[in-house]
């Protein structure tokens, strides 16, 4: 590894060396340069504010007039130590805040104490805010130079016009690539990980070259492996790709690299398979135009030996021999490494590079996957997550980024459940929707069978690679198991609806153990209770979309229905969407195709509508995302956005007391009830609740954690509203429509459930989103509260028939009577916890634990 040298200055402003031009352009000044306006053209807050500045004795102002500015970007860099810092600081993300206030736009510095507004996504793109604050950091090297700090601001609604037009008072400040205001960094970081490849440093543009062979010196891999300890020069390699890591960033302000990146590629010839590390500056210039598959001559690289704790990629092909004392390395200098694509058409036969194998696995064949098998699958999306936050470490400011997704392929009636973490593939990750056809690479198998209810789901691995429309030319496509897939899709006709597919929403997975103990032993976290009175503080100090389960102990003192909004809403606004020229779900395929090809290809068929209007042997909503295992074909936890759950029997091992069925026979029967409560308190939290000390309220379900029923037209807006907040100001298309327009996939609503501490000083109200399925109301089967905690929530298909189903109100009657069976009872809470950002705070009960199963 090398460092690079010849870095930009470190200090304010890096851009606008020049002393200012008296003859300057009206639209802005030369870079950094803070002078006066002209008498001409709209008065500029921005620059009056500037103006404010020099002529203040001191450096912090507070303006004299303070108007609302709209926020166009929130950019994200690593600042580094300066010299006078004499210990390393831990890495300190600053941000660049772009504002316009309609006569300018100006890149200002947020000064750090107000990160957290950012970290709450308080600050972000499209609001108006009012800066009460400002001060001028000078670059003590350059002549009246400096840049606009951001000292105190309150943050506003989101502005409904916004305009890109204005033009930039500082014209360095639109240069490209874009560079931060301070440090010697060269580049910006993606918002919200570090994994993702953000700016216009990230070139896409390489492309294969032929090559004449006549004179290049080829040496294989294993030939080298037994050679280059003796080698000071070595001849070009010529490989294949088989894998491509994501990026790895190991910046740190104490790290005097401008761009310190790192990623893998696992690569191959006849002879052998050997990892090759790119480091630093040759990330931004080739990681995008790599793929796995490309044939590569490496000509000036190095040669080290392997770094002992990295486990490589096993090849698909055992015949491979896996090469693990040694790593190539790549370097823009030291020395200089020159990468050439070889095209396809000149690869020759005798060269005998590998072929590029996969694994891929169907649905019906996972169940027998052991754990920790790595495979390769295909199929449709039927529900897309919103993208999650996870901390790496704690008390660090590094996260990742996530979702869950649920993917069908027609082989089961069972969908995979993936854990699709970022893949540094941006342009992928923030544009999946359900319809589309999806590829994923390299996912590792998570399996746990002696839990209930059973844990299998897939999750992404270092290698994993994501591809979704443009299937074709694909090394894939000629793989056995994606050519039955396709064919399974051609197989269905035109007519069909997306009635079932579902976006977005509060998803509660992976589902915890049917034990405490169990439980305890899952997770890693040094303090495995959470006292009632810590709650406050693990809900404040969550970043925007992070989400936390934590335990408590508690009582069960109270609960309330709460009914979902558009529970008995007409139709009429589902069909205000609906009658914009709606595609049928064959149209929405061949406009996704389109939309990445410009045309259609014969690979990526349509889907059919009998894939959306399954009968019992197809994939109906009910089937397609149920999963029934254990010897008595009982419930797992069955992911929450399109389920369905059937509870046939009690299960084996639960409290008795937990175990008593609410009696639902007489509206079963079509009986009407007297009286429907759809409250309840115990004698306890009458007592106790007006002496509490502090009672939490975060039982409020706020929209976006409402799962929606996905619609092929707005899938842009859809998607837009479960991705993380973007760095840069999007203006939306046309008037963009409002979440709540779009159908709800819940049916229920959801409960208050208040929970009061140990010792009766604090509660807390969180929400608890119960079970609930035709299938289990035909059948009388709907389980006390406990039981219901077993099982992720789930939403009833539309029914037909002259089936005449108890309405919400009747099934949460009977969830609240059986609530008072818990009166009293010392219980352990698993808890959810979600920040949604913009200081909304949401938190789900998950499971409950009795004494008898805590042991």
């Amino acid at each position: 590894m090398s460092g690079e040298s010849g870095q930009p200055e470190a200090g304010p402003s890096h851009a606008g060396l020049d002393w200012p031009n008296p003859e300057r352009n009206r639209a802005g000044v030369p870079g950094g340069v803070i002078r006066r306006a002209g008498a001409q053209g709209p008065r500029s807050w921005i620059q009056k504010v500037l103006e404010q500045i020099m002529d203040s004795p001191r450096q912090c102002v507070t303006p004299s007039e303070v108007v609302p500015v709209t926020v166009l970007a929130v950019q994200r860099y690593l600042l580094e130590d300066e010299p006078r810092d004499t210990v390393p600081k831990p890495p300190l993300y600053c941000y660049d805040v772009t504002i316009s206030d309609g006569v300018y736009q100006e890149k200002c510095y947020l000064d750090p104490s107000l990160n957290s507004l950012v970290y709450q996504n308080i600050l972000k793109v499209g609001i108006q805010m009012r800066i009460s604050r400002v001060s001028c950091l000078y670059n003590e090297k350059r002549i009246g130079q400096g840049i606009l700090c951001i000292d105190n601001v309150h943050c506003g609604e989101t502005s409904d016009s916004i305009s890109l037009e204005t033009p930039f008072r500082n014209r360095a400040h639109q240069e490209k690539p874009e560079r931060p205001l301070r440090g010697g960094k060269s580049h910006y970081l993606a918002l919200w990980n570090n994994e993702d490849p953000y700016g216009d440093i990230w070139l896409t543009d390489k492309q294969p070259e032929e090559h004449n062979f006549s004179d290049t010196k080829i040496i294989s891999l294993s030939h080298l492996e037994m050679t280059w300890t003796n080698r000071r020069n070595f001849p070009a390699l010529l490989v294949r790709i088989l894998h491509k890591s994501k990026l790895r960033y190991y910046g740190k302000p104490d790290k005097k690299m401008i761009e310190p990146y790192q990623t893998f590629l696992e690569v191959a010839d006849s002879s052998g398979t050997v990892s090759v590390i790119m480091w630093n500056a040759l990330c931004p210039e080739w990681y995008k135009s790599l793929r796995v598959g490309l044939v590569l001559l490496l000509q000036d690289y190095s040669v080290k030996k392997s770094y002992p704790f990295r486990i490589q990629p096993v090849p698909v092909d055992p015949q491979i021999k896996l090469i693990s004392t040694m790593e190539i390395c790549l370097n823009l200098r030291d020395p200089p490494t020159n990468i050439i694509i070889i095209p396809e058409k000149q690869v020759k036969p005798e060269w005998r590079l590998p072929k590029l194998n996969h694994r891929f696995t169907t649905r019906s064949e996972l169940d027998d996957m052991p754990e920790n098998c790595i495979c390769d699958v295909i199929g449709l999306l039927v529900f897309v997550g919103r993208v999650q936050r996870s901390k790496k470490k704690e008390n660090r400011e590094d996260f990742w980024s996530y979702r869950w997704i649920h993917i069908a392929d027609g082989t089961s009636e069972q969908p995979f459940i993936v854990e699709l973490f970022s893949t540094s593939q941006p342009e992928i990750f923030e544009n999946i929707y359900p319809m589309a056809y999806f590829v994923c690479t390299q996912l590792k198998v998570v399996r746990n069978d002696n839990q209930v209810p059973k844990l299998l789901y897939l999750t992404t691995t270092n290698e994993s690679g994501v591809f979704i429309t443009g299937h074709r030319g694909q090394p894939y496509t000629y793989d056995a198991k994606v050519k039955n897939f396709i064919q399974w899709i051609r197989t269905k006709s035109d007519s069909g609806e997306q009635k079932n597919m579902v976006i977005g929403g509060y998803y509660p997975y992976p589902p915890v153990p049917e034990t405490f103990s169990k439980y305890s032993s899952s997770i890693k976290v040094e303090s495995l209770l959470t006292a009632i009175s810590e709650v406050r503080k693990e809900i404040e100090d969550l970043q925007y979309r992070e989400q936390k389960r934590i335990a408590i102990q508690g009582i069960i003192t109270a609960i309330k229905y709460i009914p979902h909004s558009s529970a008995t809403e007409s139709a009429s606004a589902s069909e205000t969407l609906r009658n914009a020229n709606r595609p049928s779900t064959s149209q929405a395929a061949r406009v996704e195709i389109q939309e990445s090809n410009g045309k259609r290809h014969q690979d990526d068929e349509p889907v059919n509508s009998q894939y959306f209007q399954t009968t019992s042997t197809n994939l109906s909503l009910s089937n397609k995302i149920r999963i029934l295992q254990g010897p008595h074909a009982n419930p797992v936890a069955v992911p929450q956005p399109g389920a369905s759950v059937q509870t046939k029997g009690i299960k084996p091992g639960m409290p008795s007391i937990f175990n008593r069925r609410a009696n639902t026979n007489a509206s079963l029967q079509g009986k009407a009830r007297k009286t429907i409560s759809d409250r309840w308190e115990s004698q306890l939290w009458r007592e106790k609740k007006f002496g509490l000390i502090d009672h939490l309220h975060y039982s409020h379900v706020y929209p976006e954690s409402i799962p929606r029923k996905f619609m092929f037209e707005h899938r842009k807006f859809l998607s837009e509203q479960y991705n993380s907040q973007p760095a840069k100001y999007v203006p939306p298309e046309g008037r963009p429509p409002k979440l709540d327009d779009f159908k709800s996939a819940r049916s229920l609503g959801h409960f208050e459930v208040t929970i009061l501490g140990l010792n009766h000083e604090i509660a807390i109200d969180v929400a608890f989103l119960p079970m609930y399925c035709p299938e289990d109301i035909r059948t009388s089967q709907i389980d006390t509260l406990l039981t219901s905690m077993n099982y992720s929530c789930a939403y009833p298909q539309d029914t037909t028939g002259n089936d005449r189903l108890p309405g919400p109100r009747a099934v949460a009657g009977d969830i609240i009577k059986a609530a008072t069976e818990l009166d009293r009872v010392h219980i352990v809470g698993i808890l959810d916890i979600c920040n949604l950002g913009n200081n909304k705070v949401e938190v789900y009960l998950h499971k409950i634990y009795s004494p008898e199963n805590t042991s």
